[in-house]
Order: C-alpha cells, then structure tokens, then sequence
C-alpha cells in the first residue's frame, strides 16, 4: 500500500489529541511501508485557519527538521507544476489520480515517509 489516508477530524479531537493519532498514524503507515500519508484536518470553518490544520503543520516541520519525515505538501500546494508534489507524485503514483490535485484544498496536507 503506497498511500494511507488519515482523517484526524474524526471525533472533533482536541488538538493535542490530533497530533497524537497523527503520529500514531504516521509510526503505522512507515511500519505497513506505506510511501505517503494524507491527512484530513480541516481548514477551519470560521474562515480564519483551523486549530488542527496548523498545529498539524507545525508538527509536521519539527518532525522534517529532524529527519523523522521527508516532506510534507500542504493541500493548497498539491498542484502538477510545484516541485514537492512532483517528488509526491514520483514517489506514489496512486496519488496522479487523487481527487484533491490541483484543487488547493486547504483541509489537507500531504506527507511524504
């Protein structure tokens, strides 16, 4: 399995609570040799930025500055003509045909093992 899907808005979970599963999750998929991880935090339905989606992404620049994830692509950013989602896209190609490429969706984020 190339690419595992999380949805960390499951349950309206604390952010603390989120990250937590999103590490499990992340420990899972690179255990079941899963190349890249989707996860589903939301954008924040006040239109100002959702508590998960940046406490996820902060997460998720600590754990690439130390090794423990080799990049990560916000949804916005899951686009054919950014250089990270063409690493993605190298590296899993399940995920040519994902719903979400080139539909800037905020709500997302993308991880690469």
């Amino acid at each position: 399995m190339d690419l595992v899907v999380v949805n960390l808005e499951d349950g309206r979970p604390t952010r603390d609570m989120a990250i937590r599963r999103m590490i499990f999750e992340l420990n899972r998929a690179r255990a079941g040799q899963a190349k890249v991880v989707k996860l589903i935090h939301g954008y924040g339905s006040s239109g100002v930025g959702g508590v998960l989606r940046i406490a996820v992404r902060k997460e998720l620049e600590r754990m690439k500055k130390r090794g423990l994830i080799k990049l990560y692509v916000p949804g916005e950013n899951f686009e054919i003509f950014s250089p990270d989602t063409i690493k993605m896209l190298d590296n899993c190609n399940a995920l040519r045909s994902d719903r979400d490429l080139g539909r800037f969706n905020n709500g997302i984020t993308l991880v690469l093992l």
